[in-house]
Formats: structure tokens, sequence, C-alpha cells
């Protein structure tokens, strides 16, 4: 099975990435090239935000995932179910504090 990566990581990564590319976009001076990189980081926070949007089919697989972690302990898929849950909407906090800032 594909080992899962905590939503709000991801999230954080693909917002790093673009922040990276919009500050390097500064120091290129060709038009073209400054608009597709900024193109590309556009892309990168919806793709941010996408992953963060909740649904019950990746928090299942989510706490799923959690669970195995865990080593299926019996009794506890609620704990976990809700742990899932969290890890969503942190990740879609923080997709919508960097539209809010930019």
């Amino acid at each position: 099975m594909e080992r899962a990566v905590n939503q709000k990581h991801l999230v954080a990564s693909l917002l790093e990435k673009a922040n990276k590319y919009r500050d390097f976009a500064r120091w290129v001076g060709d038009r073209e090239t400054v608009q597709r990189i900024l193109a590309l980081t556009e892309e990168l926070k919806q793709r941010a935000r996408a992953l963060a949007r909740p649904n019950e089919d990746k928090i299942r697989k989510r706490a799923r995932e959690i669970w195995e972690e865990n080593n299926r302990p019996a009794g506890r898929d609620e704990e976990f179910w809700l742990q899932a849950e969290r890890e969503f909407r942190e990740a879609e906090d923080l997709a919508k504090e960097t539209r809010d800032n930019n």
C-alpha cells in the first residue's frame, strides 16, 4: 500500500515551492519566462487547495492509513477518523491563509 503523507505537510510543501518560484521570478529579466514561472506558482497553489479540500473518501483513506501506522488497534476508529479530519482541516486552513495573503 502506498504510504500517505500528512495532507498539511503536502500542502505546505507545494505552497513553499510556489513561493520559491515566485521569489525566483523577481530575479528573471525575461518577461515571458517570468509569466511562465508565475503561471506555475498559481498552478501549484491550485493543486495545494485541491489537495486540502476534504471529502469523505480522502478522510476514510487517511484514517485507514493512520490505523495501519498504529498497528491496527481495535476500538480506535473514531480517534483516527477525527485525526484525519483534523489533518485535512489544517491543510485547508493553510491553503486559505496563502490565498488570503496573495
